[in-house]
């Protein structure tokens, strides 16, 4: 018992700083943002990408997964990279703007500049991981083919019903934030993923596709 003690009051001691890191960067409302709107982009992009695969009768569902796989993983890269250049940027000129105020620099190891720094990589990290696991969710289905427990067609029709049911969660998650109606904002995030899977069969069909429903 003696011997975990140190450990616990570490890992205690390491989220309590966490937490205080959090509140003087404003985490929770950054990271919420980006989690949302990059989820988004996620769900959507991909829904894009298999609707096109669809209209282009592909019956490979390896194709899918690849393009999907790929696509997840670049836009976790381009996620964290962007964001931590982007945040870096945020942050390090609102740490001038304290200084300025202060009229002296602050030490390396000041609470803000550590604050700023935690918040810089855990936004990079939200800003990489929430398109990439949307968009994984979104061609889910067409591992199942594998299994035989789903085919092309059926794989399609899940793959369409998991990216509304995400859009929708983001819809009712923002108004649960911001105590408005959740039922509405849900469904107005289902109306532009519906929109969006229109325009997407009506560009694949311009381009030669055919309707596969």
């Amino acid at each position: 018992m003696d011997d975990e003690e140190p450990g616990s009051r570490q890992r205690t001691t390491r989220l309590e700083r966490w937490k205080m890191y959090a509140e003087i960067s404003d985490l929770g409302t950054i990271a919420r943002r980006y989690f949302v709107m990059n989820a988004f982009d996620g769900a959507l992009t991909m829904l894009g990408v298999v609707i096109g695969a669809a209209m282009a009768q592909t019956e490979t569902p390896t194709i899918i997964i690849a393009a999907g796989i790929s696509g997840s993983f670049a836009m976790g890269i381009s996620g964290f990279s962007g964001a931590y250049m982007a945040e870096s940027a945020e942050r390090t000129k609102e740490i001038k703007g304290i200084e300025k105020a202060m009229l002296k620099p602050m030490d390396e190891d000041s609470m803000h500049k550590e604050a700023a720094k935690f918040a810089t990589k855990v936004t990079a990290m939200v800003d990489a991981l929430s398109p990439a696991i949307a968009a994984l969710a979104v061609i889910s289905p067409y591992f199942l083919i594998h299994f035989g427990i789903l085919d092309m067609s059926a794989a399609f029709i899940v793959s369409l019903g998991i990216t509304l049911a995400i859009l929708s969660i983001l819809g009712m998650y923002l108004a649960k934030v911001t105590e408005e109606n959740m039922l509405w904002h849900g469904l107005r995030m289902l109306a532009v993923g519906l929109i969006t899977a229109i325009l997407c069969v009506v560009v694949s069909i311009a381009l030669g596709g055919d309707v596969i429903i």
